[in-house]
């Protein structure tokens, strides 16, 4: 059955490559990103969709931003999230820290706070919210993105206690893939893990297959 799925930070990396999986399956797709330009060009590449430029660390864009949604999705994926270059914590700048904090969690638990409101009076609905391998362990030089990726499996987890019967939300690691913000830790070594073509291949049809009795779980596409 086609899907309408809400999915966010899809101006690049592992959110593009799901939109432009979802859609020739027949899915609608809505998505948001900071880049005005990127979205541009979706919206004119893919007409019948619905795309929009959203800080999702502003509550106030997200609220209003969800009220104007055609359709309630069927599935959120929260992708939206950004990572520090590596150095140790102390050395972090202030503002590089805030500004990831704000994005990562902040802006997972805005997309939420909206949409569930919303998701009960459909009385149906599965909320992804991506988590990383650094959400489940730890490295030097990314205790920024650590912490809010820890903060993500506990929020959902929580989360998963709130919900009533009819909705559900789980923790997805998406496992290690070349991307740019895979590139920023790894460099040339980033080369020898899995293409963002061959993840999506798998992602899409586990993200697909995600139900109720998923509720709560951390997760990892294999």
């Amino acid at each position: 059955m086609a899907k309408t799925i809400l999915i966010t930070g899809v101006s690049k990396g592992l959110g593009k490559a799901l939109t432009e999986k979802f859609i020739p399956l027949g899915h609608t797709v809505i998505g948001c990103a900071r880049s005005y330009n990127t979205i541009k060009e979706l919206q004119h590449k893919y007409p019948e969709h619905y795309f929009s430029s959203l800080n999702v660390a502003s509550y106030q864009e997200v609220k209003k931003w969800l009220k104007s949604l055609p359709q309630i999705p069927d599935l959120v994926i929260n992708n939206a999230a950004i990572i520090n270059q590596p150095a140790p914590l102390w050395e972090i700048p202030t503002e590089d820290f805030d500004q990831l904090i704000d994005i990562n969690i902040k802006g997972t638990a805005n997309i939420i706070r909206g949409i569930v409101p919303l998701m009960m009076d459909k009385k149906e609905g599965i909320i992804v919210n991506l988590s990383s391998g650094w959400g489940r362990s730890t490295s030097p030089e990314v205790a920024p993105y650590c912490a809010s990726k820890w903060a993500i499996e506990g929020l959902t987890k929580a989360l998963a206690q709130e919900l009533p019967g009819n909705l559900a939300t789980v923790a997805l690691n998406p496992g290690v893939i070349n991307t740019e913000m895979l590139n920023t830790c790894f460099g040339e070594e980033a080369k020898l893990y899995d293409s963002i073509d061959d993840w999506v291949k798998k992602a899409v049809p586990f993200l697909l297959s995600l139900s109720l009795r998923n509720n709560g779980d951390s997760l990892t596409v294999s």
